[in-house]
């Protein structure tokens, strides 16, 4: 369930406040009614008056230092949302905001419900007192770990994590405009083209033209006739002729 919004009349200041201050005040925020709470059980038993006033010093102090804590929450939240903090953490800031805004005006009430038991005196109305500032402790407690979480979750006044979340979303926006020209080109019609396919290579085959050789004619030798030898008896018949 979230609060009713509220809000602070804005009080012109004659000095710039400057930024990271809320962190140290909100220390002793933190701190300081922890000592009154300590103090108030003390003084339960003892009921020293010195002891009352005490604690209603530093209660005004408390008061101080949380109108100081609003004003320096007011700078720091301011520079975290010009340093790029998410939209998640600006929504935790508002909230954190708010709450601070409410324990602005917690504290003035402490003060006044001091004042009241203390001019009344009695031990039940230190006790009321005491239930009261319990529940302002147990506020700024979780108002404190939402500003850690602020810081070291969503990175608020954190340089490095603003310059990585920049480098981010330079990346981002990179990968979204080639997502789109990879869409876009998805979208075109394809036109393939065709490369003409090689015309298969015809080999020129030459007649291959075998030179036979004319084989060489046998030689044929020319046989003269053998003069026949004359027979003696042919030889006798010429002579006796």
């Amino acid at each position: 369930m979230s609060l009713p919004a509220i809000s602070i009349p804005e009080i012109p200041l004659p000095i710039q406040i400057p930024e990271l201050i809320h962190p140290a005040i909100v220390h002793f925020i933190i701190a300081i009614p922890i000592v009154v709470l300590l103090l108030e059980l003390y003084n339960l038993g003892f009921k020293r008056r010195s002891i009352s006033v005490f604690s209603f010093l530093l209660l005004v102090i408390v008061a101080v230092a949380m109108f100081g804590a609003y004003l320096t929450g007011g700078i720091d939240g301011k520079s975290a949302i010009d340093a790029g903090l998410s939209s998640e953490g600006i929504t935790e800031l508002k909230e954190h905001k708010l709450l601070g805004t409410y324990l602005v005006y917690a504290s003035l009430g402490l003060l006044v419900f001091k004042l009241l038991f203390m001019a009344i005196g009695k031990t039940v109305g230190r006790i009321i007192f005491i239930l009261i500032l319990g529940g302002f402790i147990a506020v700024t407690l979780n108002q404190g770990k939402e500003g850690g979480e602020l810081v070291y979750k969503y990175g608020a006044n954190i340089e490095a994590v603003a310059d990585v979340k920049s480098e981010l979303e330079d990346v981002i926006e990179e990968r979204d405009e080639l997502q789109e020209q990879i869409d876009e080109a998805k979208k075109e019609p394809k036109v393939e083209t065709v490369e003409p396919k090689e015309e298969p290579k015809v080999e020129s085959v030459e007649p291959k033209v075998e030179t036979v050789e004319a084989k060489e004619e046998p030689k044929v030798e020319s046989v003269e006739p053998k003069e026949e030898p004359k027979s003696e008896s042919a030889d006798t018949n010429e002579s006796k002729e």
